[in-house]
């Protein structure tokens, strides 16, 4: 893996890892107790983007690999930057006003959509 693609992939995890954090402190601040998962509608939107991103890891990762292996790392490392700042935007959007989660979920989805769709048409050419 190129160096700038795994800066990349530990700058998305630690977006993760915060993403996390805030829904921890969500938990706590709106007393909203393990292992309840309803509770204030801040924390419902905070768990929301939480379950919400790791769904579209499971996506990203495989994608990432793919693109970077067999089409361009550092076009791939460029979609990871875009899919980070999709995820900052749905995060933020979704917590003020779940309405307002589109511009960040369309970022992210087309980053992983171009990710995986490109790094199989790469592998395929690398194939033949």
């Amino acid at each position: 893996m190129e160096p700038v693609v795994a800066i990349v992939a530990a700058l998305v995890l630690i977006e993760y890892m915060v993403i996390i954090w805030f829904t921890g402190h969500a938990r706590g601040l709106y007393g909203v107790a393990a292992p309840a998962m309803t509770g204030h509608p801040i924390f419902e939107r905070w768990a929301r983007v939480q379950g919400n991103t790791v769904e579209q890891l499971v996506i990203f990762f495989p994608g990432l690999w793919m693109f970077s292996t067999y089409v361009r790392p550092d076009v791939a490392a460029a979609l990871g930057v875009v899919f980070g700042v999709g995820r900052a935007l749905f995060a933020r959007g979704y917590v003020a006003d779940p309405a307002r989660r589109g511009p960040g979920f369309v970022l992210s989805y087309l980053s992983n959509a171009i990710l995986v769709v490109g790094g199989l048409i790469g592998a395929i050419f690398a194939w033949l």
